[in-house]
C-alpha cells in the first residue's frame, strides 16, 4: 500500500495492547492534523454486511423510476429518502449521482429551532421492504466504529477518553447510498463538487475497484481509490473547531466515472445531537502550538451549534426541497 495517497490505519491495533494502542492513536492524531483523510482497516465490520448492503443498493437503483419516485425527497420536509440524478448541488452546480438519504428514525418535531425540521421519518420503499433491516445493522456497525475512533481521539488530543461521547447528546447520523452513472463527455463530470463535510466524522464504503474520489493534498487533487476492506475516514468541520484547526477538513470531491461504468458509494456521517454545541478541547501545550486556527470563509461559515451546520448543509444541497417546505428560510 505504499502507494496509496493518504495514510493506512488498523483500528483492531486498539485490542493489540498498550503500546499498539498509543502507536494507533498517534498516527490517528498525525493523519488528521496534517491530511484530514486516511484508510481504515480492522474495524470489524464483516464482508457479509458488505455485501448485503452493496446488493441492496443495486437492486434499488434497478427499482423502476416509479418505485424509487415514491420516496422521492421532495415529499420529505426532513431532507429523507431519494433524490434523482442531477437533483443535489454543490457549490450550487449539479451533482451527477442520485441517491437515498436515511437519517435516525423519530417523529417530526413541531417548533422550537430551525433545524427542528431536520428530525422526523425516512421515507422507505415498498418494494424493497428489506432494505431497511440492512440499514440498520449497518448503522448499527458504523456507529459502533465511530465511537471507538472518536474515543481514541480525545486521548489523542489530551482529553478524557469519554470526551466526545459526553458531549454529543444523541447522535445525528446521515448515511448516502448514492450511484453515479456513467458519463460519455469528453471531460471529467462532477460526481460531487468541492466541498468540506459539515459535522464530525464520515465513514465512507466504495464499491471495489470504483475510483472516482479525489482529496486535496499541498494544493493537488490526488486520487484515493479504494482499498478492499478498508473505509475511507476523513474529519469534518466541527472536528476543526474543536481543536482550534488543529485537526483538519479537508477538500475532497468525487469525478463521474466514464460511461458505461457506474459507481456505488455509500457513506455514513456520524455527527452529534442536533441542538449540540461542541467545546473546544483544551490541547496539550505542544499540540496548542500546532493549532492553525479554524479556517476561514465567509461563504461558509463553521458554527459550534452542529443543526445550524446541518441545515446550512441542507437548505443549500437540496434548493427544491428547501423551496417547497422551507421557504421561509430561503426568503422565497
Amino acid at each position: 500500500m505504499a502507494e496509496l495517497s493518504l495514510p493506512v490505519l488498523d483500528l483492531s491495533r486498539l485490542d493489540a495492547g498498550p503500546e499498539a494502542a498509543a502507536r494507533f492513536r498517534a498516527d490517528l492524531r498525525a493523519a488528521t492534523h496534517d491530511v484530514g483523510f486516511f484508510y481504515l482497516t480492522g474495524t470489524g465490520v464483516s464482508p457479509e454486511l458488505e455485501d448485503r448492503l452493496h446488493r441492496a443498493a443495486r437492486d434499488f437503483f434497478a427499482l423502476p423510476e416509479t418505485d424509487k419516485l415514491s420516496i422521492e425527497n421532495v415529499k420529505s420536509p426532513h431532507f429523507r429518502g431519494y433524490t434523482r440524478i442531477g437533483g443535489e448541488r454543490t457549490q450550487g452546480r449539479v451533482d451527477w449521482r442520485e441517491q437515498i438519504d436515511i437519517g435516525p428514525e423519530r417523529e417530526a418535531v413541531d417548533g422550537g429551532p430551525a433545524f427542528n425540521r431536520l428530525v422526523g421519518p425516512n421515507l422507505w420503499p415498498e418494494a424493497q421492504p428489506e432494505l431497511r433491516d440492512v440499514v440498520a445493522e449497518w448503522h448499527a456497525a458504523l456507529s459502533e466504529v465511530s465511537r471507538r475512533l472518536l474515543r481514541a481521539w480525545a486521548e489523542a488530543l489530551g482529553a478524557e477518553p469519554s470526551y466526545f461521547d459526553d458531549h454529543f447528546g444523541e447522535p445525528q447520523t446521515l448515511i448516502k447510498i448514492v450511484r453515479y452513472p456513467g458519463k460519455a463527455d469528453p471531460e471529467p463530470q462532477q460526481g460531487v463538487g468541492a466541498h468540506k463535510d459539515s459535522g464530525v466524522l464520515t465513514l465512507l464504503w466504495v464499491e471495489p475497484g470504483k475510483g472516482g474520489l479525489q482529496v486535496r493534498r499541498d494544493g493537488q487533487w490526488v486520487d484515493a481509490p479504494p482499498v478492499p476492506g478498508a473505509f475511507v475516514v476523513n474529519i469534518g468541520e466541527m472536528l476543526e473547531y474543536a481543536t482550534g484547526g488543529y485537526l483538519k477538513a479537508t477538500d475532497h470531491r468525487v469525478i463521474s466515472p466514464k460511461a458505461p461504468d457506474e459507481r456505488i458509494s455509500i457513506p455514513f456521517f456520524f455527527n452529534p445531537a442536533l441542538d449540540s454545541r461542541l467545546p473546544l478541547i483544551e490541547l496539550p501545550e505542544d499540540l496548542a502550538a500546532e493549532a492553525r486556527g479554524v479556517t476561514e470563509d465567509p461563504s461558509n461559515p463553521i458554527h459550534a451549534l452542529y443543526g445550524e451546520n446541518a441545515l446550512k448543509s441542507r437548505l443549500r444541497a437540496h434548493p427544491d426541497v428547501a423551496a417547497i417546505h422551507h421557504a421561509d428560510l430561503v426568503g422565497a
